[in-house]
Protein backbone atom coordinates (compact mmCIF):
# COMPACT_ATOMS: atom_id res chain seq x y z
CA UNK A 1 0.00 0.00 0.00
CA UNK A 2 2.72 2.62 0.76
CA UNK A 3 4.88 1.70 -2.38
CA UNK A 4 1.69 2.17 -4.45
CA UNK A 5 1.47 5.55 -2.83
CA UNK A 6 5.00 6.20 -3.39
CA UNK A 7 4.51 5.50 -6.98
CA UNK A 8 1.71 7.75 -7.58
CA UNK A 9 3.10 10.57 -5.81
CA UNK A 10 6.43 10.30 -7.97
CA UNK A 11 4.79 9.78 -11.07
CA UNK A 12 2.32 12.67 -10.34
CA UNK A 13 5.70 15.35 -9.41
CA UNK A 14 6.85 13.93 -12.62
CA UNK A 15 3.68 15.39 -14.57
CA UNK A 16 4.03 18.61 -12.69
CA UNK A 17 7.61 18.92 -13.85
CA UNK A 18 6.68 18.18 -17.50
CA UNK A 19 3.60 21.08 -17.01
CA UNK A 20 6.16 23.41 -15.46
CA UNK A 21 8.94 22.91 -18.56
CA UNK A 22 6.21 23.37 -21.12
CA UNK A 23 5.14 26.51 -23.10
CA UNK A 24 2.07 27.42 -24.61
CA UNK A 25 2.19 29.14 -28.18
CA UNK A 26 -0.96 30.06 -30.05
CA UNK A 27 -0.47 28.63 -33.57
CA UNK A 28 -2.99 30.04 -36.11
CA UNK A 29 -4.58 27.42 -38.57
CA UNK A 30 -5.37 26.49 -41.43
CA UNK A 31 -3.10 28.65 -43.80
CA UNK A 32 -0.90 26.34 -45.19
CA UNK A 33 0.67 28.92 -47.45
CA UNK A 34 0.78 32.60 -48.69
CA UNK A 35 1.46 33.90 -52.34
CA UNK A 36 1.49 37.54 -52.58
CA UNK A 37 1.00 39.54 -55.75
CA UNK A 38 1.38 43.39 -56.02
CA UNK A 39 4.02 46.41 -55.88
CA UNK A 40 6.77 48.18 -54.16
CA UNK A 41 4.46 48.33 -50.77
CA UNK A 42 4.75 44.13 -50.82
CA UNK A 43 8.45 43.94 -52.86
CA UNK A 44 10.99 42.15 -50.91
CA UNK A 45 13.48 42.15 -53.87
CA UNK A 46 12.16 41.21 -57.24
CA UNK A 47 12.94 44.54 -59.03
CA UNK A 48 16.49 44.98 -56.44
CA UNK A 49 17.28 41.26 -58.02
CA UNK A 50 16.16 42.35 -61.57
CA UNK A 51 18.65 45.88 -61.71
CA UNK A 52 21.44 43.70 -60.38
CA UNK A 53 21.18 45.23 -56.50
CA UNK A 54 21.14 48.58 -58.17
CA UNK A 55 17.27 49.66 -57.10
CA UNK A 56 16.07 50.43 -54.52
CA UNK A 57 19.53 50.95 -53.06
CA UNK A 58 21.04 49.78 -50.66
CA UNK A 59 21.37 50.08 -47.80
CA UNK A 60 19.25 53.41 -48.07
CA UNK A 61 16.70 50.94 -48.62
CA UNK A 62 16.86 47.43 -46.76
CA UNK A 63 17.66 44.80 -49.17
CA UNK A 64 15.39 45.19 -52.02
CA UNK A 65 12.63 46.67 -49.50
CA UNK A 66 11.34 50.11 -50.38
CA UNK A 67 11.61 51.05 -46.57
CA UNK A 68 13.94 51.12 -43.79
CA UNK A 69 13.58 47.38 -42.95
CA UNK A 70 11.26 44.68 -43.58
CA UNK A 71 7.91 45.57 -44.63
CA UNK A 72 3.89 44.39 -43.88
CA UNK A 73 3.52 41.12 -45.47
CA UNK A 74 6.84 39.37 -43.82
CA UNK A 75 5.54 40.72 -40.68
CA UNK A 76 2.58 39.09 -41.53
CA UNK A 77 3.78 35.61 -42.11
CA UNK A 78 5.60 35.65 -38.84
CA UNK A 79 2.11 35.75 -37.47
CA UNK A 80 0.87 32.97 -39.15
CA UNK A 81 3.66 31.12 -38.14
CA UNK A 82 4.59 30.50 -41.87
CA UNK A 83 8.75 30.21 -43.09
CA UNK A 84 10.37 31.44 -46.23
CA UNK A 85 9.57 28.41 -48.13
CA UNK A 86 5.68 28.82 -47.31
CA UNK A 87 6.20 32.09 -48.56
CA UNK A 88 6.23 33.20 -51.99
CA UNK A 89 6.25 36.53 -53.24
CA UNK A 90 5.72 38.02 -56.88
CA UNK A 91 5.21 41.37 -56.26
CA UNK A 92 7.14 43.96 -58.07
CA UNK A 93 7.86 47.42 -57.28
CA UNK A 94 6.64 49.91 -59.91
CA UNK A 95 3.64 47.70 -60.99
CA UNK A 96 0.49 48.71 -62.12
CA UNK A 97 -2.95 46.45 -62.14
CA UNK A 98 -3.08 45.97 -65.51
CA UNK A 99 -1.30 46.73 -68.95
CA UNK A 100 -0.23 50.31 -68.38
CA UNK A 101 2.51 52.21 -66.70
CA UNK A 102 5.96 50.89 -66.56
CA UNK A 103 6.25 47.72 -68.99
CA UNK A 104 9.59 46.39 -67.95
CA UNK A 105 7.78 44.65 -64.32
CA UNK A 106 4.91 42.79 -64.80
CA UNK A 107 1.52 44.33 -63.51
CA UNK A 108 -0.48 42.78 -60.98
CA UNK A 109 -2.48 40.63 -63.55
CA UNK A 110 0.27 39.67 -65.32
CA UNK A 111 1.93 38.37 -62.09
CA UNK A 112 -0.82 35.93 -61.39
CA UNK A 113 -1.41 35.67 -64.95
CA UNK A 114 2.37 33.50 -64.64
CA UNK A 115 1.53 32.15 -61.27
CA UNK A 116 -1.49 30.29 -62.73
CA UNK A 117 -0.34 29.29 -65.57
CA UNK A 118 2.27 27.26 -63.72
CA UNK A 119 -0.11 26.40 -60.80
CA UNK A 120 -3.04 24.40 -62.25
CA UNK A 121 -4.04 24.09 -58.87
CA UNK A 122 -3.74 25.39 -55.30
CA UNK A 123 -3.93 24.24 -52.01
CA UNK A 124 -7.53 25.63 -51.09
CA UNK A 125 -5.94 26.60 -47.61
CA UNK A 126 -3.52 29.17 -48.93
CA UNK A 127 -3.88 32.30 -48.77
CA UNK A 128 -3.52 34.45 -51.96
CA UNK A 129 -2.66 38.37 -51.08
CA UNK A 130 -3.72 41.23 -53.43
CA UNK A 131 -2.53 45.24 -53.05
CA UNK A 132 -1.67 47.37 -56.32
CA UNK A 133 -3.38 50.19 -57.65
CA UNK A 134 -1.97 53.41 -56.22
CA UNK A 135 0.70 53.10 -59.61
CA UNK A 136 -1.68 53.67 -61.84
CA UNK A 137 -3.19 56.64 -60.30
CA UNK A 138 0.31 58.39 -59.39
CA UNK A 139 1.09 57.44 -63.18
CA UNK A 140 -2.21 59.50 -64.72
CA UNK A 141 -5.27 57.13 -64.58
CA UNK A 142 -8.26 59.07 -64.40
CA UNK A 143 -10.64 56.50 -63.82
CA UNK A 144 -11.41 53.69 -61.30
CA UNK A 145 -13.39 51.69 -63.06
CA UNK A 146 -10.14 49.84 -64.92
CA UNK A 147 -7.84 49.41 -61.90
CA UNK A 148 -10.57 48.10 -60.19
CA UNK A 149 -11.76 45.34 -62.93
CA UNK A 150 -8.36 44.46 -63.24
CA UNK A 151 -8.04 43.25 -59.16
CA UNK A 152 -11.21 41.51 -59.66
CA UNK A 153 -10.16 39.68 -62.99
CA UNK A 154 -6.85 38.45 -60.94
CA UNK A 155 -8.80 37.50 -57.90
CA UNK A 156 -11.00 35.24 -60.52
CA UNK A 157 -7.75 33.88 -62.18
CA UNK A 158 -6.81 32.78 -58.74
CA UNK A 159 -10.13 31.24 -57.69
CA UNK A 160 -10.44 29.28 -60.94
CA UNK A 161 -7.40 27.58 -60.07
CA UNK A 162 -8.54 26.86 -56.41
CA UNK A 163 -8.06 30.02 -54.56
CA UNK A 164 -10.74 30.08 -51.50
CA UNK A 165 -9.23 32.68 -49.34
CA UNK A 166 -8.09 36.02 -50.52
CA UNK A 167 -6.78 39.21 -48.75
CA UNK A 168 -7.38 42.47 -50.65
CA UNK A 169 -6.17 46.00 -49.59
CA UNK A 170 -7.54 48.71 -50.55
CA UNK A 171 -5.89 52.03 -50.97
CA UNK A 172 -4.46 54.48 -48.37
CA UNK A 173 -5.35 58.12 -49.60
CA UNK A 174 -3.07 58.67 -52.30
CA UNK A 175 -3.71 62.72 -52.00
CA UNK A 176 -2.14 62.76 -48.78
CA UNK A 177 1.41 61.46 -49.40
CA UNK A 178 4.72 63.43 -48.63
CA UNK A 179 5.14 63.50 -52.37
CA UNK A 180 1.40 64.60 -53.18
CA UNK A 181 0.12 66.71 -50.48
CA UNK A 182 1.07 69.97 -52.11
CA UNK A 183 0.68 69.85 -55.43
CA UNK A 184 -2.28 70.31 -57.81
CA UNK A 185 -2.91 66.45 -58.02
CA UNK A 186 -3.61 66.21 -54.37
CA UNK A 187 -7.56 66.68 -54.42
CA UNK A 188 -7.96 64.03 -57.90
CA UNK A 189 -5.74 61.42 -56.15
CA UNK A 190 -7.95 61.47 -52.77
CA UNK A 191 -11.04 61.69 -54.55
CA UNK A 192 -9.67 58.81 -57.12
CA UNK A 193 -8.54 56.97 -54.26
CA UNK A 194 -12.40 57.24 -53.01
CA UNK A 195 -13.83 55.88 -56.47
CA UNK A 196 -11.16 53.11 -56.14
CA UNK A 197 -11.97 51.73 -52.51
CA UNK A 198 -15.86 52.14 -53.38
CA UNK A 199 -15.69 50.13 -56.26
CA UNK A 200 -13.17 47.79 -55.23
CA UNK A 201 -15.53 47.11 -51.97
CA UNK A 202 -18.63 46.48 -54.17
CA UNK A 203 -16.81 44.44 -56.56
CA UNK A 204 -15.75 42.11 -54.01
CA UNK A 205 -19.26 41.62 -52.15
CA UNK A 206 -20.64 40.35 -55.50
CA UNK A 207 -17.47 37.61 -55.66
CA UNK A 208 -18.28 36.17 -52.07
CA UNK A 209 -22.12 36.33 -53.01
CA UNK A 210 -21.30 34.26 -56.24
CA UNK A 211 -19.57 31.53 -53.94
CA UNK A 212 -20.04 31.34 -50.65
CA UNK A 213 -17.03 29.30 -49.85
CA UNK A 214 -15.08 31.70 -50.99
CA UNK A 215 -13.41 34.40 -48.32
CA UNK A 216 -11.76 37.66 -48.96
CA UNK A 217 -10.78 39.87 -46.28
CA UNK A 218 -9.67 43.21 -46.88
CA UNK A 219 -6.82 45.18 -45.35
CA UNK A 220 -8.37 48.91 -44.79
CA UNK A 221 -4.92 50.86 -45.87
CA UNK A 222 -6.91 53.80 -46.24
CA UNK A 223 -8.49 53.80 -42.33
CA UNK A 224 -5.78 52.88 -40.66
CA UNK A 225 -3.18 55.65 -42.41
CA UNK A 226 -6.26 58.10 -41.56
CA UNK A 227 -6.18 56.67 -38.18
CA UNK A 228 -2.37 57.21 -38.08
CA UNK A 229 -2.48 60.73 -39.62
CA UNK A 230 -5.15 62.27 -37.20
CA UNK A 231 -3.62 60.76 -34.04
CA UNK A 232 -0.32 59.91 -34.16
CA UNK A 233 0.82 59.34 -30.53
CA UNK A 234 -1.47 56.59 -31.05
CA UNK A 235 0.56 54.85 -33.35
CA UNK A 236 3.99 56.10 -31.29
CA UNK A 237 4.53 58.06 -34.44
CA UNK A 238 5.82 62.07 -34.26
CA UNK A 239 5.67 62.64 -37.87
CA UNK A 240 3.21 61.54 -40.09
CA UNK A 241 3.62 64.20 -42.75
CA UNK A 242 7.31 64.47 -43.47
CA UNK A 243 9.45 61.77 -44.61
CA UNK A 244 12.20 60.68 -43.17
CA UNK A 245 14.55 59.80 -45.85
CA UNK A 246 14.66 63.34 -47.86
CA UNK A 247 17.06 65.73 -49.20
CA UNK A 248 18.82 66.36 -46.59
CA UNK A 249 19.60 62.93 -45.31
CA UNK A 250 17.87 60.45 -42.92
CA UNK A 251 15.90 61.18 -39.75
CA UNK A 252 17.74 60.43 -36.46
CA UNK A 253 13.77 58.60 -35.21
CA UNK A 254 12.27 56.61 -38.45
CA UNK A 255 10.45 54.45 -36.11
CA UNK A 256 8.51 57.55 -35.16
CA UNK A 257 7.99 58.53 -38.80
CA UNK A 258 4.76 57.15 -40.55
CA UNK A 259 6.49 57.10 -43.89
CA UNK A 260 10.51 56.59 -44.86
CA UNK A 261 10.01 58.32 -48.50
CA UNK A 262 7.49 60.13 -50.15
CA UNK A 263 5.38 57.40 -50.83
CA UNK A 264 6.50 54.36 -48.73
CA UNK A 265 6.04 53.70 -45.11
CA UNK A 266 8.82 52.92 -42.74
CA UNK A 267 9.44 49.58 -41.47
CA UNK A 268 7.51 50.30 -38.01
CA UNK A 269 4.02 51.48 -40.52
CA UNK A 270 4.51 48.42 -41.75
CA UNK A 271 4.41 46.31 -39.37
CA UNK A 272 1.58 47.81 -38.09
CA UNK A 273 0.22 47.19 -41.04
CA UNK A 274 1.12 43.57 -40.91
CA UNK A 275 -0.62 43.49 -37.55
CA UNK A 276 -3.79 45.18 -39.27
CA UNK A 277 -3.47 41.88 -41.52
CA UNK A 278 -3.56 39.21 -39.28
CA UNK A 279 -6.54 40.94 -37.31
CA UNK A 280 -8.76 41.37 -41.08
CA UNK A 281 -7.75 37.38 -41.93
CA UNK A 282 -9.02 36.41 -38.44
CA UNK A 283 -12.01 38.53 -38.36
CA UNK A 284 -12.56 36.75 -41.66
CA UNK A 285 -12.87 33.43 -40.42
CA UNK A 286 -9.81 32.09 -41.89
CA UNK A 287 -7.76 31.49 -39.30
CA UNK A 288 -8.27 30.32 -35.44
CA UNK A 289 -5.70 30.86 -32.62
CA UNK A 290 -5.53 27.57 -30.21
CA UNK A 291 -2.94 26.54 -27.98
CA UNK A 292 -0.78 23.84 -28.57
CA UNK A 293 1.84 22.75 -25.65
CA UNK A 294 5.62 22.56 -26.96
CA UNK A 295 8.01 20.81 -24.16
CA UNK A 296 10.73 22.98 -23.89
CA UNK A 297 13.19 20.13 -22.17
CA UNK A 298 12.78 16.79 -21.97
CA UNK A 299 13.57 14.00 -18.76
Amino acid sequence: MRKNWFLTTRLAFLILIVVMQTKFIDKPYPLTEVYIFGDSLSDVGMVFRMTGGIYPPNPTYFQGRYSNGRIWIEYLSDRLHLSAKQTNNFAYGGATTGSIGNSYVPSLFNQVQSFTQTHQKINSNALCVLWAGANDYLQGVSSATVPVKNVINAINLLTDVGAKKILVANLPDLGQLPATRTTTNSVSLSALTQAHNQGLRRSLKVLTQKDSKLQIATLDANSLYRDAIANPAAFSFTNVISPCLSGSGICGNPDQFLFWDGIHPTTAAHRIVGENAFSAIQEAGMIHSRSILIPETTL
